[in-house]
C-alpha cells in the first residue's frame, strides 16, 4: 500500500495547494491541516498571537488520528510541522509517513502570505513560523525538501518522481 504524505512547512509556503494537487493526482484523500485546529487555536493566531507547544498538543493529535484511521486510500495531509518532535510524533501513528518539506525564502513566503485573503493566519507570524522551524535534518530519510520557488507542475513532478524510486 502506498505511504501517507505530509506537505509541511509554514504558512505561506503552499501545502494546501500542493497537497490537494498532490492527492487529486493521485485519487488520494486531502486534509488541511489547518481545519483540524481547535477554535482556540484559530482564534489565537487570528488575533496575531503565536501558538505553542501545548496549543499544538491536540491539534497534532487530532492529525496523528487521520493518519490511523486514513484505512485503504492513502492520505495527503498539509501540516506545518514545525519541528522535529512533531513529525516523531506524527511517524509514531504512521510508521510509513512520508514528508515532503515545502522551504523557500522568507521574502517569498511573506510576499505570498501578503497577498492571501481570507485565512485566519496573518503575516505577522510568519516570523514566529521561521523561527519555530526545525529544518528537517539529512537524518531524516522519510523528507524530501522542495523548492517552493520551483512551479507546482515542477513540484508535482518532482514528487511523482520521488514517489516512484520508493
Amino acid at each position: 500500500m502506498a505511504s501517507n504524505i505530509i506537505v509541511m512547512g509554514v504558512s505561506g509556503s503552499g501545502k494546501s495547494t500542493v497537497g490537494a494537487a498532490l492527492a487529486a493526482r493521485r485519487g488520494w484523500r486531502f486534509v488541511d491541516g489547518d481545519d483540524l485546529h481547535p477554535p482556540a487555536n484559530v482564534a489565537k493566531m487570528a488575533a496575531g498571537e503565536p501558538l505553542t507547544d501545548a496549543d499544538r498538543a491536540p491539534w497534532l493529535a487530532r492529525i496523528a488520528e487521520a493518519l490511523q484511521d486514513c484505512g485503504d486510500i492513502p492520505l495527503v495531509i498539509a501540516c506545518s510541522a514545525l519541528k522535529r518532535r512533531y513529525r516523531d510524533r506524527l511517524r509514531q501513528a504512521d510508521s510509513g509517513v512520508r514528508f515532503v518539506f515545502l522551504y523557500g525564502s522568507a521574502t517569498l513566503l511573506a510576499q505570498r502570505l501578503s497577498g492571501r485573503a481570507g485565512h485566519f493566519m496573518p503575516t505577522s507570524l510568519l516570523q514566529s513560523q521561521l523561527d519555530a522551524l526545525e529544518a528537517p535534518g539529512p537524518d531524516e530519510a522519510d523528507v524530501l525538501p522542495l523548492a517552493i520557488s520551483l512551479s507546482l507542475a515542477e513540484q508535482l513532478a518532482v514528487i511523482e518522481h520521488s514517489l516512484q524510486q520508493r
